[in-house]
């Protein structure tokens, strides 16, 4: 069932909040053995919130916006009482005595909180593993990424584990797990959801976010989470209104195969080609060929990333570099060899690159492409080493279809789009300019009507396939 269609069953009075959990707790059983997507429960806890929350119903008072619905907190944000690792051996017994403003607005729109979903090391890269707590692996192929740095929440929604999930996205964090488990994950504009707490409140390459298995259970979780706050500067003052409308006219829609260049495997594309262009037409909007002018913002984004990871984790190097994984390492050293006068320049030439998509969207509404450039790869691997013969040098070279957008700072979503010849998660990715996610989420929630790709049954859900296989294949990354 969708989130809105479980709040739907509550209000009528034909599932209670605490049947729900009970049944999240049973399919968590089942389930994340499988894929390792959630890694820190307090059932004890969250059967308290769900008793609350029918207390609440019973009593007759005005339901809350996430009323009963059972969730798993992205094990970056801190949750008060309940063990916050950041995914790093650094943090492995942290426990927090307050919560971010993320899990507050959770708590406050009446989710459920029942546990911790997993993260790479401070969320670092699209791939979801960490020394703390393993790997996630994908409910479509459980020896497959889920995608990171947001992979345990879109592996919990494919797997039923969640009803709805928060996210996070600097390079992808959101988009790509999204993609690869085949949900829907928004980047929203800078300071739609404002983030704290944080050592930069002007943050915005990085921003917080939702993911559902719907368009719907999207929209409704960005309404609990964004409005502004007094502790981010840089929140918008009204919360996001949750009513998806209808677009009054055919949208201007322009179509990227490769967003300036980039390799993308065949699979990515044909799956696209077959199912997401002819799904655009056949809804009545104009679809033209375009490539945004974006290879620029590769090298802005090493920067600001690489001086940023620089000053978050450089003195770390020196006194604790074995708890660091290679991925921060290289980062981190990375980041280090640039200067003001690189960082300056970045900036100068982001503003460049954002000019350069307000130019193409005076021509186009919303621009198509490509969320990933691979299939969801083996989870025994960092990263993909090469696309198409092409040497990848490093981990973050694969991700450059979600990271190009974050540049820009315009908004994004994944969209599930179809599968692969071998059964994989294929998502389609939707971009407008800052402030117009309510434009991508009228033209996604459209598509999905059209292609329901989220009513697929995930393997490790399907009970004709015997578990133990798929267990073995997890293990064996661990």
């Amino acid at each position: 069932m969708s989130a809105e269609s479980q709040l739907a069953a509550m209000a009528g009075g034909t599932l209670s909040a605490a049947e729900l959990l009970s049944e999240t707790r049973r399919r968590y059983e089942l389930a994340n053995p499988l894929v390792n997507a959630i890694v820190t429960t307090d059932f004890a806890a969250a059967e308290r919130s769900a008793t609350e929350s029918d207390r609440r119903r019973a009593a007759g008072e005005p339901p809350r916006q996430l009323e009963g619905l059972p969730v798993a907190v992205k094990d970056l944000e801190q949750t008060a009482g309940m063990r916050t690792t950041f995914g790093s051996a650094l943090h492995a017994d942290f426990v927090p005595t307050s919560d971010s403003l993320v899990v507050e607005r959770l708590r406050a729109a009446g989710a459920v909180i029942y546990g911790k979903t997993n993260t790479p090391e401070f969320g670092t890269g699209s791939h979801t593993y960490n020394r703390v707590f393993g790997t996630t692996t994908n409910p479509y192929a459980p020896d497959r990424s889920a995608g990171g740095s947001s992979g345990g929440a879109a592996a919990a929604l494919a797997a039923g584990l969640v009803s709805i999930a928060d996210g996070s996205d600097m390079g992808g964090s959101l988009r790509t797990p999204a993609a690869f488990c085949n949900v829907v994950g928004l980047r929203p504009s800078a300071g739609r959801v404002p983030n704290w707490p944080s050592d930069n409140a002007w943050e915005t390459l990085s921003t917080n976010g939702p993911m559902g298995r719907t368009v719907g259970d999207t929209a409704l979780l960005l309404g609990a989470l964004s409005a502004g706050s007094d502790r981010a500067p840089l929140g918008f003052p009204e919360p996001f209104d949750t009513r998806i409308g209808a677009h009054e006219r055919r949208l201007r829609i322009g179509w990227s195969r490769t967003l300036d260049g980039l390799e993308i495997d065949p699979a990515v594309t044909e799956v696209l080609e077959a199912h997401g262009l002819p799904t655009l037409l056949e809804l009545g909007h104009t679809v033209t060929d375009e490539e945004p002018e974006l290879a620029a913002a590769d090298t802005v984004f090493r920067v600001m990333r690489g001086i940023g990871y620089a000053r978050n984790f450089g003195s770390l190097l020196a006194g604790k570099r074995e708890l660091l994984g290679p991925e921060l390492i290289a980062n981190t050293e990375a980041g280090l060899q640039y200067s003001l006068d690189d960082y300056l320049d970045a900036r100068e030439q982001r503003t460049r690159v954002y000019a350069g998509m307000a130019r193409l969207f005076e021509r186009i509404d919303v621009l198509a492409a490509p969320v990933t450039a691979v299939l969801p790869f083996p989870a025994a691997q960092h990263w993909p080493r090469e696309i198409n013969g092409v040497q990848q040098p490093d981990y973050l070279e694969w991700m450059r279809a979600s990271w190009r957008i974050t540049v820009t700072g315009f908004t994004a979503i994944s969209v599930p789009c179809g599968l692969s010849a071998g059964g994989l998660p294929v998502g389609i990715q939707l971009i407008a300019p800052p402030r117009h996610e309510a434009r991508i989420l009228a033209l996604a929630a459209q598509f999905e009507r059209a292609r329901p790709m989220w009513r697929e049954t995930p393997r490790v859900l399907d009970h004709s396939t015997p578990d133990r296989p798929h267990r073995e294949e997890t293990e064996a990354l661990r």
